[in-house]
């Protein structure tokens, strides 16, 4: 790789958090929004629930399944043209939430199309990272955009809440939309490439040998559990402290921005520790085994302070996978089928945690009227993937 490649690669990173910054705030909208749209359409607690899944599952249904279609080809087309494409369309779904937001119907179908438009962001910033990037740099590179999601979340409150309280919440959809695509496209297009000049690939492209691995298998069955207890908690929980914990939806904000900047400091901390100690999944074993006491103790919180600063906890331990997700990945993979593999591991454990993490807390608080209980379906989540990944670091020490 030449010297400027190398000293110029660092930038990488940097530009696709911005990409996954705007990526998160159009996806994640309907979840913080959710509290006023229930308010137009006249829904109650029961309704929420009901309704609510709906428009959550929607998207993570098509967002799963178009990543394993999509992925392999969208490799085979270029990582940087398909991620172009990804970010002209997911934008163009969340500024039509505008025009078209009076509809359930439309909403739900917007949200499928969204999923789509969004499946192949990921498995094209891992293919994109993995060319760049030596094995023990991943885990910091991957962090970094990976930090994009979290600031996304945290930064939503913020942008959301006070121009939905202004000018609605569907005016505020097709203006943030409108934003994030101004100002990520130029910058894939200025700063992205898909590979350094000197590095190599095969032609075997439908070959996808990684298939037969069963530590692979092992991986995505973890990250079905990890998928459900993070979107899980994007989806549920600012509806959880507006109706539970008494926080009103205008003071949402802060507490929101404490979880969330909780999850920065520790995808980029973790991320460190793993790079450098090489003991990936055994840290993230330790981390969700302790997340999922975190969110226990919620249950027995009454102080709104005291919730928030447990699900603060929670998000800090929980990045310990998410710090090492794709770098983890990345090496069960060959090196050339990355961003195919990574769309096989994330279709699947967005599809099946993902639409899990909307319908099954969605499920429980609209048969029993109590988002307690739909929370405490996380715990569950983390401490199966806890026990998944103590096995995968059995099995990886074996081989």
């Amino acid at each position: 790789m030449s010297t400027a490649a190398t000293r110029n690669r660092w930038v990488i990173p940097c530009v696709l958090a911005v990409t996954v910054f705007v990526h998160y705030i159009d996806r994640n909208n309907m979840a913080i929004a959710l509290p006023q749209i229930a308010t137009d359409f006249g829904w109650n607690e029961r309704e929420i629930g009901a309704q609510g899944q709906l428009l959550m599952g929607a998207f993570y249904l098509t967002f799963g399944l178009m990543q394993i279609v999509l992925s392999p080809l969208a490799e085979q087309f270029g990582p940087k043209r398909s991620l172009m494409l990804a970010i002209v369309g997911f934008s163009l779904c969340t500024i039509l939430m505008h025009p078209l937001g009076g509809s359930l119907l439309a909403l739900i179908g917007l949200r499928l199309l969204l999923g789509a438009a969004e499946s192949v962001h990921m498995p094209m910033n891992s293919a994109i990272v993995s060319r760049w990037f030596a094995p023990h740099e991943r885990g910091r590179a991957n962090a970094i955009y990976g930090a994009g999601i979290l600031l996304a979340l945290m930064a939503a409150p913020w942008l959301i809440v006070p121009l939905t309280e202004r000018f609605g919440w569907r005016l505020a959809f097709a203006l943030l939309g409108l934003a994030g695509l101004i100002l990520s496209l130029p910058l894939v297009a200025r700063f992205i490439n898909d590979q350094p000049p000197d590095w190599r690939t095969t032609k075997q492209f439908r070959h996808m040998p990684f298939i037969r691995d069963g530590r692979l298998w092992l991986y995505i069955s973890a990250g079905i559990f990890n998928a459900f207890c993070v979107f899980g908690v994007l989806n549920w929980l600012p509806t959880y402290l507006t109706h539970t914990k008494g926080i009103a939806f205008s003071s949402l904000s802060l507490p929101l921005f404490v979880v969330f900047l909780a999850g920065i400091v520790g995808i980029l901390s973790w991320a460190v520790v793993g790079d450098r100690t090489g003991r990936r999944v055994e840290l993230a074993s330790a981390g969700l085994l302790l997340a999922g006491g975190a969110v226990w103790g919620t249950a027995y919180a009454h102080s709104p302070i005291a919730v928030v600063g447990l699900f603060a906890i929670a998000v800090f331990l929980q990045s310990t996978y998410n710090a090492q997700e794709f770098a983890t990945l990345q090496q069960l993979l060959p090196p050339d089928r990355v961003g195919a593999g990574t769309g096989l591991y994330n279709g699947l454990t967005v599809l099946f945690g993902g639409v899990g993490g909307s319908l099954v807390p969605g499920t429980l608080v609209s048969l029993t009227g109590d988002f307690q209980i739909g929370m405490l379906s996380l715990v569950v989540g983390a401490w199966c993937v806890a026990i998944l990944m103590a096995g995968l670091s059995l099995w990886l020490a074996k081989s």
